[in-house]
């Protein structure tokens, strides 16, 4: 059955797949331009083992889910919708119309008319499979220190090695504490790579990490392959970024040599329509960039859509005259 002819079909000028600070900011901009908006939201954020985020002006420290529940009120306030589903399909619109759609299908059988579609549909971070890392990870095994390094500064800390970023990751981490050790976890370390670690007092584990040590429902430390445990209050490590982006991908969006999709300034894709921003499509997207990304995203998209308004009404023969109005 066609969109037209399902009763749970909805018309909208924007589907914005994805819930978090770039959907839910792009959402509360177009509904202020007084667009027709739906989010769909699949509640499965990035940042909810976080108990806190940080670096978002006027918002630090604010609960992340606490973000989002202010956010899904702020864009109903302005007539915007938010779902709760996940998004099966996207598939552009066949027929007449001279406007551009496209249907956006969900898992439970919804199907929503759209004319334009923005997907921030976020990333997953895949950390090593080291004893006890799942059940720590963004409490005190930490990604970013720019979001947790103020929290765990001036503490022993670590660094998890065992890929090619994690030697500028533990550089990076010793402007938080003077005490940091990289736990290369088997790797090799060049010549180079220890004299710089060296250089600036961070100490070298070589040994295997075997487990994370947990006591009390708190990171003691790390224990290495020998049994010894090395005391340290956090770990941080540079986990592998997996964009969700198999929509993208579907609708055949053109991609980076790295394999993520490209996006131009304002998260244009190569397909027209289609729009993307977040981690979605930038690995390197704190909460304030993703919601920087969403707004620009939500304004280059209104603007297109009223270059569309104007050239349909064109082709209509404009609007009839109004009294006293001169042609």
């Amino acid at each position: 059955m066609t969109p037209e002819g399902n009763a749970t079909s909805h018309e909208y000028d924007v589907v914005v797949i994805g819930g978090g600070a770039a959907g839910l900011t792009a959402a509360l901009v177009l509904a202020r331009a007084r667009r027709r908006v739906a989010v769909v939201d699949a509640g499965a954020p990035r940042n909810a083992p976080a108990a806190h985020m940080h670096g978002f002006l006027g918002s630090d420290g604010m609960p992340p889910a606490d973000l989002l529940s202010a956010g899904r009120s702020e864009v109903a306030g302005y007539g915007g919708h938010v779902l709760q589903g996940r998004v099966d399909d996207v598939v552009p619109a066949r027929g007449s119309s001279p406007r551009l759609w496209f249907h956006v299908r969900l898992e439970d059988g919804r199907t929503l008319r759209t004319r334009r579609v923005l997907i921030t549909t976020g990333l997953r971070d895949e950390i090593p499979d080291v004893p006890g890392a799942h059940e720590r990870w963004g409490r005190d095994l930490l990604h970013c220190p720019y979001c947790h390094g103020w929290e765990v500064r001036d503490q022993p800390l670590g660094v998890l090695g065992g890929t090619p970023e994690a030697i500028a990751h533990a550089q990076l981490v010793r402007e938080w504490s003077a005490d940091v050790v990289l736990f290369s976890n088997g790797a090799i370390l060049t010549v180079d790579e220890r004299e710089q670690l060296v250089a600036r007092g961070i100490g070298i584990v070589d040994e295997p990490v075997t487990r994370l040590s947990i006591e009390d429902d708190r990171l003691v430390g790390v224990e290495i392959e020998s049994g010894r445990v090395v005391p340290r209050a956090a770990v941080f490590v540079r986990p592998d970024f997996v964009p969700h982006d198999d929509l993208l991908l579907r609708l055949g969006c053109a991609t980076h040599d790295n394999g993520w999709v490209a996006v131009d300034v304002t998260g244009g894709t190569s397909v027209p329509g289609i729009w993307a921003a977040g981690n979605a499509v930038n690995p390197r997207a704190q909460v304030v960039t993703a919601a920087g990304e969403g707004s620009a995203a939500a304004i280059a998209i209104n603007n297109d859509l009223v270059v569309e308004d104007v050239a349909v009404a064109i082709s209509a023969g404009g609007p009839p005259a109004r009294p006293g109005v001169v042609g």
